[in-house]
């Protein structure tokens, strides 16, 4: 029991909370793997060659208007407000980014990820410099 003017009465003892320290290896070993592991947005960085640029995306489908809506990672974060549903979203993204990047909309093609919000991105005709200088300007 307790009174709480006295504290404990009738020879209850308070004890102190028991509290284990996790074992320090088992944080060190799980650090290290939580930052040897990617995330799954940052799939690969922008590429470029002669002929074509390649870049990730991550894709918010349902959203309010089609926009850019920043950077997860190394990935180009894009609303879009198509839904996810016999590829509908894939065909806005495809149409969003080559209004956007001013080419016609058979250069924009979907590399990996068609059935995942996490996308590749391949433009033909662009260099990575030029890309960029397109974005800077859409903002």
């Amino acid at each position: 029991m307790w009174n709480r003017a006295a504290g404990p009465v009738g020879g209850a003892q308070l004890r102190p909370p028991v509290t284990k320290d996790p074992k320090p290896a088992k944080i060190e070993s799980t650090i290290r793997r939580l930052i040897s592991t990617p995330a799954p947005y940052t799939t690969r960085v922008p590429q470029s060659s002669p002929a074509s640029v390649t870049f990730s995306v991550r894709v918010h489908p349902r959203a309010r208007r089609n926009a850019i809506t920043g950077r997860l990672g190394d990935a180009l974060k894009i609303s879009l407000t198509s839904p996810p549903v016999d590829g509908r979203a894939n065909q806005a993204c495809i149409r969003f980014l080559a209004e956007l990047l001013q080419v016609p909309p058979s250069s924009v093609t979907i590399a990996a990820g068609e059935t995942s919000r996490n996308k590749v991105i391949r433009v033909d005709g662009l260099t990575a410099a030029e890309l960029q200088a397109r974005l800077d300007l859409a903002k």
